[in-house]
């Protein structure tokens, strides 16, 4: 494990015992924990994390991809303390500094003609607010996303939501479509040369070259027979977070978006997981597809684990929000709008755009090695520090890899100090995003703890 000479607090707090019986008691049950025996967190510092006796891990999930700059980043802390002492909360029909510098500051990062931020508190409200919006300004009604996109909790927003495991039977999201998720890994068409990425499949396709133009059918095809002849307007995240940092082929966004502005629609960016230079290459990931969104909502990173969010658009489409009432008591509070402006500094000052692109294309280049040695591992893939590993049975069928074998990896991963998230429609993916500021010495470190792991699982299945 890499060096570190940060030294945690002594524990003070309730015993593990204790703890799990207020969680069973107290806490409702659908806010899961991870692995057999929950990790009892304890304190945070940039790219690790210490648990109640002391011991150190990687953090390479972030609070599911939310830590952007660092936990306890000095510089977002000691702002957020001088804040702390000064004004923590009045609403927006005052004035006061901290709104005003930050919307300023964080537009000044957006494309003309994205000049006009409203504040939420996450990732969900944000989406919820931009269908609203859409709707509003565009008098249609209808929205498409992309299968397996994640884009809230909310009942509105799950209708945009297409994972299984999201959806709880009940009505919700009226007027949303979704569409073929064009994966070229998983889909039926791709090939070696469709994504954005250090890493392409080693699927062999004799579609390879049309992957693309496969799937703009199909959403030609969603078009002329599952939504009226004008829509509100279509979100899509540069690169899917929850289903598993899936890419889509090159200049499909560009195409789709042409298509939904034919039908009167808005085109919206969900850079809840991709925004704030992950990608490394670019600031927001719609960047990386060569296209200008009408609306992008913002969420996890942008408050570095302090829950904010915001939704950034046009004068015109944030006109139509203004017809009537529309009001948000804690969205853009001082508080949340040091803390923002902040981490928009630590990004730039730290060069965490920069480190994001260098150290996820040799985490993606030495993971690739690891897919090359291991059959079980059928893809990598991702940009900057948003990264995917996708485990199957054997890369010729896709199959996914049973979901108790996943886990046992997984544990190994964490009982050798090493955190990281699941995600895909089976959670057979590997989800590696990791706070900016990590080094190539953690990469290493990383990658020969996943390795060990995955020689365990091949022997285990070897001995059976």
């Amino acid at each position: 494990m890499p060096p570190c000479d940060f030294v945690p607090e002594k524990y003070e707090s309730y015993p593990y015992e204790r703890m799990q019986k207020i969680r069973e008691q107290n806490i409702a049950p659908s806010l899961r924990t991870y692995y057999k025996k929950p990790l009892l967190l304890h304190q945070g510092h940039m790219q690790w994390l210490f648990d109640h006796e002391g011991q150190r891990y990687l953090d390479l999930f972030a609070g599911i991809v939310t830590v952007s700059v660092g936990h306890c980043h000095p510089k977002v802390t000691m702002a957020t303390q001088k804040q702390l002492a000064r004004l923590w909360h009045t609403t927006n029909i005052y004035m006061y500094p901290a709104i005003h510098e930050y919307a300023e500051k964080l537009t000044s990062l957006f494309p003309d003609p994205l000049k006009v931020v409203y504040l939420t508190n996450s990732g969900s409200e944000a989406n919820d607010l931009a269908m609203f919006m859409a709707r509003l300004h565009t008098r249609n009604f209808d929205i498409i996303s992309l299968r397996g996109g994640y884009h809230g909790g909310s009942p509105y927003t799950l209708g945009l939501t297409s994972l299984t495991h999201y959806k709880h039977g009940v009505a919700n999201g009226f007027g949303c479509t979704t569409t073929m998720l064009p994966d070229v890994f998983r889909g039926p068409w791709g090939g070696s040369h469709c994504r954005d990425s250090p890493v392409q499949t080693v699927r062999k396709c004799s579609f390879a070259c049309l992957a693309k133009d496969q799937y703009i059918e199909q959403f030609k095809d969603t078009l002329n027979t599952s939504v009226p002849k004008t829509v509100a307007g279509f979100i899509a995240e540069p690169i899917q977070g929850v289903n598993g940092a899936v890419q889509y082929p090159r200049n499909f966004l560009k195409e789709a978006y042409q298509l939904i502005r034919e039908k009167g629609g808005l085109c919206i960016s969900d850079e809840v997981q991709t925004g704030f230079g992950r990608t490394g290459s670019h600031f927001w990931g719609f960047q990386t597809h060569g296209v200008v969104p009408d609306i992008v909502t913002l969420a996890k990173g942008i408050g570095n684990g302090f829950p904010m969010a915001a939704v950034v658009t046009t004068k015109e489409i944030a006109s139509s929000l203004a017809e009537n009432l529309h009001f948000n008591t804690f969205g853009g509070n001082p508080l949340a709008c040091v803390v923002g402006a902040a981490v928009l500094d630590a990004i730039e000052e730290d060069g965490l755009q920069k480190n994001s692109e260098d150290v996820g294309t040799y985490m993606l280049l030495e993971l690739a090695k690891l897919r090359d040695k291991f059959e079980i591992i059928g893809d990598v893939r991702g940009k900057g520090l948003m990264i995917g590993v996708e485990m199957v049975t054997d890369k010729d069928n896709r199959h996914p890899l049973p979901a108790e074998e996943i886990s046992q990896i997984w544990e190994d991963c964490k009982d050798m100090g090493v955190l990281i998230g699941r995600g895909g429609l089976y959670s057979q993916t590997f989800r590696i995003k990791p706070p900016m500021c990590i080094t190539k010495s953690d990469v290493d470190f990383a990658v020969e703890v996943f390795c060990t792991a995955l020689q365990r699982h091949v022997e285990r299945a070897a001995a059976k």
